[in-house]
C-alpha cells in the first residue's frame, strides 16, 4: 500500500479508500484519507 503524510498526527501513515487522481500538469498522485483520524493525505507521483 501507498504512504502518505499525515499532517495531524505528524507521522507517515498508509492511505485509506485510495484514489487515483491527476495533477493540472498531467502527473499522477493518490488521494485519501488518514486511517486514524480521518484527515485527508495526499501523495504526489505514486501512481
Amino acid at each position: 500500500m501507498a504512504e502518505a503524510y499525515c499532517v495531524k498526527c505528524r507521522k507517515k501513515v498508509e492511505i485509506k479508500n485510495p484514489k487515483k487522481v491527476k495533477l493540472k500538469n498531467g502527473k499522477p498522485a493518490l488521494k485519501g484519507s488518514c486511517p486514524k483520524c480521518g484527515t485527508g493525505v495526499f501523495r504526489i507521483g505514486a501512481a
